[in-house]
Order: structure tokens, then sequence, then C-alpha cells
């Protein structure tokens, strides 16, 4: 008993010590932005924009993984947590309208589908945040068909200048 009075004697002093010192340093914490103008970035960031990332699929044997690319022509709030995403997935294709619910988590929006019918696709479950430029997430199409993904949010117009300043460089 002896033993862990003198163990607690130099702990709780210590804990204390750090946990005063921690409130001396000023916060880290972002300013709290109010949700219009998360969601008019939200939606500056997405239209135009090709999400350009990799998925995996559970349970398959394959190694390594796969690329994915949706581009964005133009995203946009309806109502409530609705919007409407209009991608093309891949290279090809025409672009489809794709209307979805959007929750946040703080000042992170995220994808909410679950059990959704894409038209020509199939049916899709998926949770997929947007942070910083970046997305990630889980994806299924059904019981035994799943994965994750996970990429960056590129704008064509940061395409463009990288291909320049590239073509600057070499010359």
């Amino acid at each position: 008993m002896k033993r862990i009075a003198c163990v607690l004697l130099v702990i709780v002093p210590v804990a204390v010590s750090s946990l005063v010192r921690a409130e001396d340093k000023p916060s880290k914490t972002p300013a709290v932005v109010d949700r219009p103008t998360l969601e008019k970035e939200f939606t500056e960031s997405l239209s135009g924009a090709t999400l350009v990332g990799y998925f995996t699929t559970n349970g398959t044997k394959e190694t390594g993984l796969k690329e994915e690319k949706y581009k964005l022509k133009n995203v946009k709030k309806l109502r409530g947590d609705t919007w409407l995403f209009e991608y093309q997935y891949g290279d090809k294709g025409v672009a489809i309208p794709l209307p979805l619910e959007v929750k946040w988590a703080g000042d992170t929006p995220v994808i909410t589908l679950t059990d959704a019918a894409i038209p020509g696709v199939g049916t899709f479950t998926a949770r997929v945040l947007f942070y910083r430029g970046e997305y990630a997430g889980t994806w299924s199409a059904g019981a035994d068909h799943g994965g994750k993904l996970f990429g960056k949010i590129v704008k064509e117009d940061a395409d463009e200048n990288e291909d320049e300043d590239k073509d600057e460089k070499d010359e």
C-alpha cells in the first residue's frame, strides 16, 4: 500500500503540472466557420474537379490498388441535406446527375449513400468524407462486394497550371 501511495505522490503532481502547462498554451483549434460558408467552399472545391485516387475490394486476392477517376462537372446544394453531383466515371461517357445526401461532421462534409440504385451502374452504399483537398471512405455494392477508396481532389485549372510550369522548366 505504501508503494502505491509513493507512486501516486510522484504521478499526480506531474499530471497536474502538465495540465496546467497545457492550459497556458494557446488553443490550436481553428475558428468556427458557419454552415453557408462551408457549403460554398464545398461546392467550389468539387465543381469542375476530378477525384483521382484508388479503391480496394474486400476479400480479393489481387495485390495493389486499383486506380479510379470521377470527373465532377457540377456540384450544388438542392435543399436540406440533398446535393446534386453531376459526375463522369473514368475518361469516357456522359455526365450522370446523381442526388446525394451530404451530412456534416463539424466542418467535414460526408456523402452518405445507402442502398441507392445508380442507373447503369448498380446499387451502392458508401460513406465518403472530404477534407483539405482529399477524400476517403468505404463503399459496398451488395452484401459481398465492397472496399475502401481514397484520393485527391484535383481542380482542372491546377492540372493545366502544373503542365505549363513543367513545360517552362523543360525549356
